[in-house]
């Protein structure tokens, strides 16, 4: 049973020849190359390689190079100037090249090159099964490999008799064998043993003893028909048998375009129905059956080796799968217009793609029994103001092969707790959230009705420009889920609810960022008082947008505007806006402020520039005016004699009447100063007594004009005072309403001067004049000092003048010395016209007191 001689030798030669460079058209061979122990090699062996170069004057300086599979192999050992060795060790590569090359830094020149073929012995030959039908004429017999040799491998079957007569043998390089049934004996036993042989060995097969009745096996079916069932996810087949179908099961099998033969789940349905589940829509399947049965009298060797009798696979019959409609109702939920729960607006998300075929063409939105909307398959969301008497809302999704079941939208409100958010984790990358929740402890168990179908989780930008609302419905069984689309540094409110068949519970609610960033905003400081070290600022907190993640605190930056340019920084823990009073280096200043999250601090604001307040100069100068006004008004009341006596007269008025009875002062008495001019001893008489006078004597006209020069006025006369006085006598020491003269005035203890009171009653031609008019007088009197005497601003003083005479009530208005001339002041002097003519008409009285 051995293969001959010539056919191992063709073999060698043909797995040993070279099919690389050398048939090549144009190339040189510079050598060749030989394989110890040779090029077809069991597996996993060490191989020896030699590089052979013919000699050739332009290869000198070229160095012998190997290479395997395209990487250069290390030198083992230069045999001589013209062969190189190279050791090849454990070989797992069934198929190799190798080439020898000669080379430079330069030039690389290929000498020859050899394929290495790997292999290994043949396994045992497994399972060996034979069969054949009725109405068959051949004998199909197969077997199992093993695992794979990578060379040529031989099987030869050998079916005898079991009295050991030779009836066929086959070799063929196949897993089977088809034996004529001309060959078999039907009433004897037989036996099959298959050997399978190499270059690196042979093996024998378990032999297989049998009779033909045992290896009988049923026709194979013929499928009649294939339907595809309403939602083209089952098929059903159509088939008959050519014998009897009891204690027979039907298997089988199907394979789509793209795949391979797979076993399906056949469901028998009746006699000749069976059905077939697991399909795709629009998917074109190719089906084949076949039947099992277990056959009487088999013997035990033939049965160990097979438990069922099976038929071969029947004619293949193919069918494109139709589409298939939604089978699931569509997810859907509502929100309300802000401040306008009449404003609703219902959401929805298109079906599964795994659950229908084809496109949806539109969306169904059902309001009651009779109203309905439809809206485009574009569409995700649907506005409306609810009615009254609605009650109910229900949406579902039409496509080509059908329409989904009606899903209602949660319109009430359970009055229940809702779920309770814990705990919200940020993906690394920013892109996703993991959200946990929990329910919260209901001591009252809900009412009939009032479990909970699924949650609703939907999340928006806070303080982006456009806030499109996300959603998802999670599983009543979850707790916990992820949100996706979202971006990093944005704001987030993410809402929890759980639906039930009562309603939509109050929401769980939190903010969040995926990834938190620094801020792209610098708030602008306003400076509110800045004083020399301490200074009040406010700001406004940076928009939510802006912001890019929670804000921890701020940074004011401080810098002075002087040659030093400190700069200083504080921060600011981050609260409500609201003014912060800092410590600040003195003189004018540069502010700035920085926002800072977990991320790292933002950009700095605007630059402002502020100055420590200068003292309120306006204000100063107000002030200053007002106490400048008051001094003027106070300084006027005590220079003007007038005013101050009108004041003195005003304050008088208020206290008690003693308080007004002008005493006459003995010290302003004539008598006594004459008496201390002239250096006599003082007189023991008491000291308000009067001093002798001398007697008034009258003077004729003649006299007087020769003595005294006359002013001529018209009233009133002296001679009309000469007679006053002598009428009514003389009286010292009386109480004079006439200031005392500048004289008495300088002396400590005297009343005030009636210079000021002059100014306002007598000034200008008439004053300047009369101050200057001198009159001679053998008592020293001037003119000034007889003015002086005669004027007074009392009420009796200016009854008497009125009436044509002049009455002297005080001595003390005559205080001048007779050896002495006094020249008044024109701006000390008070006087009206009428009494200067009456004065200077009477003439000069002397010692008038």
């Amino acid at each position: 049973m051995g293969l001959s001689f010539p056919l191992w030798t063709f073999m060698i030669t043909l797995l040993s020849g070279s099919s690389l460079p050398a048939g090549f058209p144009g190339f040189i061979r510079r050598g060749y190359l030989t394989v110890e122990p040779a090029p077809v090699f069991r597996l996993g062996s060490d191989l020896t390689v030699y590089c052979h170069v013919l000699k050739d004057r332009d290869q000198e300086g070229l160095t012998i190079t190997l290479e395997l599979n395209g990487e250069t192999v290390s030198p083992w050992k230069k045999v001589n100037s013209t062969t190189m060795m190279f050791r090849l060790f454990n070989v797992q590569i069934p198929r190799s090249t190798v080439l020898c090359k000669l080379r430079n830094h330069q030039l690389s020149l290929v000498v020859d090159g050899l394929d290495l073929h790997g292999g290994r012995p043949p396994d045992k030959p497994g399972n060996v099964l034979c069969e054949m039908t009725v109405s068959s004429d051949v004998m199909k017999c197969s077997w199992e490999r093993g695992n794979t040799t990578h060379i040529l491998t031989t099987y030869n079957s050998s079916l005898s008799r079991e009295d050991g007569t030779q009836l066929l043998e086959q070799v063929q390089d196949a897993t089977e064998v088809f034996i004529p049934r001309a060959k078999i004996h039907e009433s004897s036993t037989q036996e099959l043993i298959i050997k399978a042989f190499n270059l690196f060995g042979e093996s024998w097969s378990d032999p297989l003893v049998f009779c033909v009745k045992d290896i009988l096996i049923p026709e194979a079916p013929l499928i009649t028909q294939l339907e595809f069932g309403n939602h083209s996810i089952t098929a059903l087949l159509h088939w008959k048998a050519s014998g009897s179908s009891e204690n027979v099961r039907a298997d089988v099998r199907l394979r789509s375009d793209e795949g391979f033969w797979e076993v399906g789940e056949g469901t028998e349905v009746s006699e000749g129905l069976i059905q077939v589940g697991g399909l795709r829509p629009l998917t074109h399947y190719d089906f084949q059956m076949r039947v099992c049965d277990f056959p009487s009298g088999r013997t035990q060797r033939a049965s160990s080796s097979r438990r069922l009798s099976c038929s071969r696979w029947s004619p293949s019959e193919g069918g494109k799968s139709p589409g298939k409609g939604p089978s699931q109702q569509i997810q859907v939920w509502r929100t309300f217009g802000p401040g306008a729960p009449d404003e609703l607006t219902v959401l929805w998300k298109p079906p599964s793609p795994e659950d229908h075929s084809g496109a949806v063409q539109s969306y169904l939105i059902l309001l009651g029994q009779e109203q309905q909307a439809m809206c485009d398959a574009a569409s995700s969301q649907w506005s409306l103001r609810v009615p009254v008497e609605l009650q109910e809302l229900s949406v579902s999704a039409v496509t080509s092969y059908g329409t989904s079941p009606l899903a209602q939208v949660p319109l009430r409100l359970s009055g229940e707790r809702g779920p309770v958010l814990r705990e919200l984790t940020p993906a690394a990358d920013g892109t996703s959230v993991s959200v946990t929740w929990s329910m919260p402890h209901n001591p009252n168990p809900p009412r009939s009705g009032g479990e909970t179908l699924h949650y609703v989780m939907e999340w928006t930008g806070v303080g982006v420009q456009r806030k499109e609302l996300q959603w998802k419905q999670v599983s009543r069984d979850q707790n916990s889920t992820s949100i996706t689309g979202v971006a990093a540094g944005v704001r987030y409110n993410v809402s929890l609810y759980a639906v039930s068949s009562r309603g939509v519970s109050a929401l769980s609610s939190e903010l969040l960022y995926s990834k938190e960033q620094e801020p792209a905003y610098g708030p602008s400081i306003l400076v509110l008082v800045h004083k020399a070290r301490r200074i009040l600022i406010q700001w406004e907190e940076p928009p939510v947008g802006k912001q890019r993640g929670f804000i921890t605190f701020y940074t004011v930056y401080l810098r002075t505007l002087d040659s030093t340019g400190q700069t200083l920084s504080v921060k600011v823990p981050a609260s409500e806006p609201r003014p912060v009073e800092l410590t600040c280096p003195a003189g004018a200043l540069a502010l700035q402020l920085t926002a800072s999250t977990s991320a790292g601090e933002g950009r700095r604001g605007d630059q402002v520039f502020s100055e420590p307040e200068s003292p309120a100069v306006g204000l100063v100068i107000v002030m200053v005016f007002i106490l400048t006004f008051f001094i003027a008004i106070i300084a006027n009341m005590m220079f003007c004699s007038c005013m101050r006596e009108r004041v003195k007269e005003k304050v008088a008025s208020w206290g008690p009447t003693w308080l007004r009875d002008n005493l006459p002062k003995v010290g302003n008495s004539n008598a006594i100063r004459l008496l201390q001019g002239s250096g006599s001893e003082p007189s023991f008489s008491p000291y308000l007594s009067d001093p002798p006078l001398s007697p008034i004597s009258l003077v004729s006209q003649e006299d007087r004009d020769d003595g005294y020069p006359t002013v001529h006025v018209h009233e009133p006369t002296p001679f009309l005072a000469l007679e006053l006085l002598e009428h009514v006598g003389y009286k010292p020491q009386i109480a004079a309403s006439v200031p005392p003269t500048k004289q008495t005035q300088d002396q400590p203890g005297d009343v005030l001067s009636n210079e000021d009171e002059d100014e306002c009653a007598l000034g200008g031609l008439l004053g300047d004049f009369l101050s200057h008019l001198e009159v001679d007088s053998p008592v020293g009197l001037n003119f000034s000092s007889v003015a002086e005497l005669l004027w007074t601003k009392t009420p009796e003083a200016t009854a008497l003048l009125n009436g044509g005479f002049l009455q002297v009530r005080n001595e003390e208005e005559v205080d001048s010395k007779q050896d002495e001339t006094e020249t008044p002041d024109p701006e000390d002097s008070c006087w009206s016209q009428e009494t200067v003519g009456t004065g200077l008409t009477g003439g000069y009285f002397p010692q008038q007191l």
